[in-house]
C-alpha cells in the first residue's frame, strides 16, 4: 500500500509545510511507470495580501483551486510554453501554495531520460518547469488530490530534513514585486542528500 503525506500535513500554514517538504518523494505514475524524485527546492505563496501570490488579484478561475482544500495540485501555465506544480495548503478558503521548483530524480530515471532527450541529466528535473516537463505534469493534474495515488500523482514522506541542511532565501523570478514581498526569505533548498 502506498503512503502519502495526508491532508493534515497540507492543512498547516504554508511556511511550515513548505521546508517540510524538503526530502518528501514526488511521485508520478506515468504509462504504467513510476518516476519520482526527492523534493529539493520549494518557495511558499500565502495569501491575497502576498503581492507574489497569484491570489493577489483574488479569486479568479486560474487560482480557484488555491481556495480549495489542502493537499490538492495547482498547476498553472506560464510564459506561454511552461507548466508548474503547486501543493495548495491551509485551510480551504485560504489561498496558500507551494511551489515545487526542483527534484532529485531517483526512480523512473529512463523515462526522465527520455522526456528530457539531449538534456544534461544534472539539468533533468532542477527547475519548475523541467520536472513538469520530465514527469509529464500539465493542466490535467490541476485540483488532483495529491494525498491520493489514484489521480497518479502524490507524495510521499521521506526522512526528515535537519534545519542544519536547510537554506533559505528571497523567491525567484519576481523582480517587479515590492517590498517587503520580493525579499522575503520564503525560497526553501536543502543539500543533494536531502
Amino acid at each position: 500500500m502506498i503512503r502519502t503525506l495526508p491532508v493534515d500535513f497540507y492543512a498547516r500554514d504554508v511556511l511550515a509545510v513548505a521546508p517540510a517538504l524538503l526530502g518528501a518523494r514526488l511521485v508520478r505514475r506515468l504509462d504504467g511507470v513510476e518516476i519520482a524524485g526527492i523534493i529539493s527546492e520549494v518557495e511558499a505563496y500565502r495569501g491575497e495580501e502576498d503581492l507574489a501570490c497569484h491570489a493577489r488579484a483574488g479569486r479568479t478561475p486560474r487560482t480557484a483551486v488555491m481556495y480549495g482544500p489542502p493537499g490538492r495540485a495547482y498547476v498553472y501555465f506560464t510564459y506561454g510554453m511552461h507548466w508548474m506544480l503547486n501543493a495548495v495548503c491551509m485551510e480551504a478558503g485560504y489561498p496558500a501554495a507551494i511551489l515545487i521548483r526542483a527534484i532529485r530524480p531517483v526512480s523512473g530515471l529512463e523515462m526522465i531520460a527520455e522526456r528530457r532527450a539531449g538534456v544534461p541529466a544534472a539539468h533533468w528535473t532542477d527547475g519548475p518547469a523541467r520536472l513538469c516537463r520530465a514527469l509529464g505534469i500539465d493542466r490535467a493534474f490541476n485540483g488532483c488530490d495529491l494525498t491520493d495515488p489514484a489521480g497518479g500523482l502524490w507524495i510521499e514522506p521521506g526522512p526528515a530534513v535537519t534545519v542544519e541542511k536547510i537554506q533559505t532565501t528571497p523567491r525567484i523570478g519576481i523582480g517587479s514585486v515590492p517590498e517587503p514581498w520580493k525579499s522575503l526569505p520564503w525560497r526553501f533548498t536543502c543539500a543533494e542528500n536531502c
